[in-house]
């Protein structure tokens, strides 16, 4: 009884082995594929950081040329707001 058992069950978990395996395939696939959306996804954010710190660099850069001036500018504005 249990001999004729194992005539179904070699064959049943060869064919068992193949369909995880084939499983195991897509899902590493997946995860390859979700990889390489990070990736793009963290090097927008990386350009896009540049950038905003290159605008940054820049208004600093402003900031400290003008000095005072600017600093009576934002207050004379500031007062023309509220009055």
């Amino acid at each position: 009884m249990v001999a004729t058992w194992i005539w179904v069950l070699i064959p049943l978990a060869a064919i068992f082995t193949g369909v995880i395996k084939r499983w195991l395939d897509i899902k590493e696939k997946q995860m390859e594929a979700v990889s390489r959306d990070a990736i793009h996804r963290a090097e927008r954010y990386a350009a896009q950081t540049e950038r905003l710190e290159e605008r940054v660099r820049v208004l600093e850069r402003i900031v400290t040329d003008k000095g005072l001036g600017v600093a009576e500018e934002i207050a004379r504005l500031r007062d023309e707001r509220v009055g």
